[in-house]
């Protein structure tokens, strides 16, 4: 008959281990960024930029990301995880600056833009979507600022893509590969050329100009 004491501690422990173990295994099996399961993103050609009058130089001062993802450079979990070999971010924003800059419309530093932009990424990457295809989506927001007036308008962009799946792993990442790419260029297109733009540009430069003056009373002869 086993001593109540040593039942006690052999529960104790069981009890333990059974909360420590699947931890340990799920550490385990955590996906590592290695050169054989990262990616990198190919912008290809610049996005043609919409015309203004007059066109503005843009700056664009700072990315940050608002997904509340822990792991943004970690697009897919399974078959051993596929990850960015950069932070979305930097390759929005190099996107972004790469369409303007190839339109003559990027600034050369923040004291001489007319308009700067600062962008909120909520979505970079895959979204759910089933086991045969891929959900290639990008989300964001720029606030559009005036720095003379100190008015801002935000811009929203948003980018899709759907690819098939794959069964061998290589073909698994250059599926995802190409479909985080058209989702990126996409959303980039959707801002630089979309109507949200265009008229948050008309508002900030309309804001600048100064109001017009009452034409002075007419002296009596």
């Amino acid at each position: 008959m086993v001593p109540p004491s040593l039942l006690s501690r052999s529960l104790r422990f069981a009890a333990a281990a059974s909360l420590f173990f699947p931890v340990a295994s799920t550490v385990a099996d955590e996906p590592k960024a290695k050169p054989d399961n990262t990616i990198t993103l190919q912008l290809g050609e610049p996005v043609p930029v919409q015309k203004f009058e007059p066109p503005p130089k843009f700056w664009i001062s700072d990315v940050t990301d608002r997904s509340g993802n822990p792991q943004p450079m970690l697009v897919l979990r399974e078959r051993g995880g596929i990850f960015l070999d950069r932070q979305p971010t930097a390759i929005l924003k190099d996107s972004l600056e790469h369409s303007l800059q190839a339109a003559n419309l990027l600034a050369h530093d923040q004291a001489s833009a007319d308009l700067v932009v600062r962008v909120y990424v909520f979505h970079f990457g895959l979204a759910s979507g089933s086991a045969l295809d891929f959900f290639g989506k990008v989300e964001f927001s720029g606030m559009v600022k005036n720095p003379k007036t100190g008015e801002s308008v935000e811009v929203k962009a948003i980018g899709t893509s759907i690819g098939n799946g794959a069964v061998r792993k290589k073909n698994v990442q250059k599926n995802v590969q190409e479909n985080i790419e058209a989702a990126l260029r996409d959303a980039t297109r959707n801002f630089v050329r979309g109507t949200q733009l265009k008229d948050a540009v008309a508002q900030l430069q309309k804001a600048e100009l100064p109001a017009p003056t009452s034409a002075p009373a007419a002296t009596p002869n």
